[in-house]
């Protein structure tokens, strides 16, 4: 964690300089109050009081603007480390790979971003320094303290191993505490998540108060957790208060009968006891800081999780360009598994796309279809075989190059807060006006723009709220189609429009890939009539490929699912 202030050494020395000022501000004070004292007032010499009062108002005056100096610097340098901190960690999730984010919870990483990283900003910013003063403070009043009366420092030196032992144990119980914490935190974030994406299944299925006791439950889980963490915070301050109130009881009493044996003044007394204060004080700031260290190295360990994960999916060390692509795939005995499961998704996949066909996927839910295409752009890596494009190995070039050549149009529709321009300008945020309509007029989504009144300056909300799911739909091809893209995948791209939008949108797809290479997992029927290449698969094999009418002459199963999804009177010729 220190190491990140190392960006910032130039702030960091001067909130260290101000801290130096403040601890030598007060380690002086004690001996200008003994000499008010002892020559002062014990002396009833009242012009002995004009000076030594006066460097104690200067030296209060050097703690307080140094003491602000000194905040103002601790709080800058965390707020730029957790700004630093945000950014590298949203950059890390970002570039982690598809089956990284399989396995994360998004409410786990939503708390990492927030709350881990504010543990972390709240240690940095105050902790360290406190630490430091802590130290500072500490050694120089033990040391002025046996300068002073080695006996009374004696005394107050054997409170110290047992205070020691407390915040030993005390750090040791609550350090699991605050890792369970944040990871009931993350818990709630993630069941207040899933509520928030799917507030609109919740209500149709009237689950609202099943979903209510869920977060209720979740969440007197994390009071619990923390009810156990402020348990044992509470046991253990006032033990160490305790403690410290003992030392100071056995210093007032030695420290009495040595000034009635003539052998320690007044002055000296009250010297020693404001230096007892300050040694007292870096102790109990101890117990607090050692209870803010726990916390933020639980959060920095569950941020260094993330920022040390290593991504499935990264350019090799010797990765090419990719030049651009005439748009010729190739799955070359290609099998692959999704991490975690039990058998391979897809099974020695071989086949070969021309440049120019359009290649339908068919089969039944769950046969593979969508991991094919997942594999063409990198999302996943096959476990044995290669895919090439144009000869290339598609492991072997750099993603940027390889991503920027496909077009992709997922089945989950998936828009950004903004206006309609900026969503279809979202892999080109370059491209001009004139090649933003005509990408939205080829995906017949120019009239409804222009039928907004802010045409295409109009704002969707969140995942594209205020749109129909043909609207959503046609946004995204237009998106897809401003890349103007040699290799086009279309997930169901076609499935929430209407008849006669998707004649519309069809004719438009049809002429779109022309010369291009497309992959469409075939939900509509011409789709199916249309394609170069069907590409039949069951339980991750390809077990029948060839043309519409080739399969439906010579591939039983392949009738079966027109029959499951399109209907016997639709399908035959």
């Amino acid at each position: 964690m220190v190491g990140l202030l190392v960006p910032h050494a130039v702030l960091v020395g001067l909130g260290l300089l101000s801290l130096l000022v403040v601890a030598g501000a007060q380690l002086v004070s004690p001996q200008l109050i003994r000499f008010v004292i002892d020559e002062g007032l014990v002396a009833g010499n009242g012009a002995q009081l004009a000076t030594p009062l006066l460097l104690l108002v200067l030296a209060a005056a050097l703690a307080g603007v140094f003491g602000y100096i000194q905040g103002y610097l601790a709080e800058r340098v965390s707020q730029d480390v957790a700004f630093d901190l945000r950014n590298r960690l949203f950059a890390r999730i970002e570039s982690l790979s598809f089956s990284y984010h399989d396995r994360a919870q998004t409410g786990q990483l939503m708390t990492r971003l927030t709350s881990d990283v504010e543990q972390v900003r709240a240690f940095l910013g105050q902790g360290v320094l406190q630490l430091l003063s802590a130290a500072v403070l500490l050694v120089g009043s033990l040391v002025i303290l046996f300068l002073e009366n080695w006996r009374l420092a004696l005394v107050t030196v054997l409170t110290v191993p047992s205070m020691a032992v407390v915040l030993g144990r005390f750090v040791r119980r609550v350090r699991p505490l605050f890792g369970e914490v944040q990871a009931r935190l993350g818990t709630l974030n993630t069941v207040l998540q899933e509520n928030l994406v799917g507030v609109r299944v919740v209500q149709a299925f009237a689950r609202e108060p099943y979903e209510a006791q869920r977060y209720e439950r979740t969440n007197a889980l994390l009071l619990s957790a923390n009810v156990k963490t402020v348990r044992g915070l509470a046991a253990s301050f006032p033990l160490i208060w305790f403690i410290s109130n003992l030392g100071i009881a056995a210093v007032v009493w030695i420290g009495g009968l040595e000034i009635i044996g003539g052998d320690l003044s007044y002055g000296q007394l009250a010297a020693f006891m404001r230096y007892l204060s300050l040694l007292m004080m870096p102790l109990m700031m101890l117990g607090m800081i050692t209870g803010q260290l726990a916390r933020a190295v639980v959060s920095a360990d569950r941020i260094f999780e993330i920022l040390d994960a290593t991504s499935d999916i990264r350019d090799a060390a010797d990765a090419i360009v990719l030049p651009p692509v005439v748009g010729r795939v190739a799955f070359e005995g290609v099998s692959f598994r999704y991490a975690g499961a039990e058998r391979d998704t897809l099974s020695d996949v071989s086949f070969v796309a021309e440049p120019g066909q359009t290649v339908a996927i068919m089969g039944q839910t769950g046969s593979g279809k969508s991991s094919i295409i997942n594999l063409i752009p990198r999302f996943y890596d096959p476990v044995a075989g290669r895919v090439t494009i144009d000869g290339h190995d598609v492991r072997q070039v750099t993603l940027e190059s390889l991503r920027r050549q496909i077009g992709i149009v997922l089945q989950d529709t998936t828009l950004m807060s903004g206006t309609l321009r900026d969503n279809i300008a979202y892999g080109r945020p370059d491209a001009s006006d004139a090649d933003i309509e005509a990408a939205a007029r080829a995906a017949q989504a120019h009239d409804f723009i222009a039928a907004f009144p802010q045409g295409y300056q109009t704002l969707v909300g969140e995942r594209g709220v205020g749109l129909s799911g043909g609207q959503r739909q046609r946004i995204a091809i237009a998106r897809a189609l401003l890349l103007d893209p040699r290799i086009l995948i279309l997930d169901d791209s076609t499935s929430a429009v209407d008849a006669e939008t998707e004649y519309q949108l069809q004719q438009a797809l049809d002429a779109l890939m022309r010369g291009r290479t497309a992959f469409v997992i075939a939900q509509r029927i011409s789709t199916v009539r249309d394609a170069d290449l069907i590409l039949l698969i069951d339980e991750g094999r390809i077990v029948a490929r060839g043309t519409h009418d080739e399969l439906l002459r010579d591939s039983a199963l392949y009738g079966e699912i027109l029959d499951s999804q399109f209907g016997r009177a639709e399908v035959t010729p």
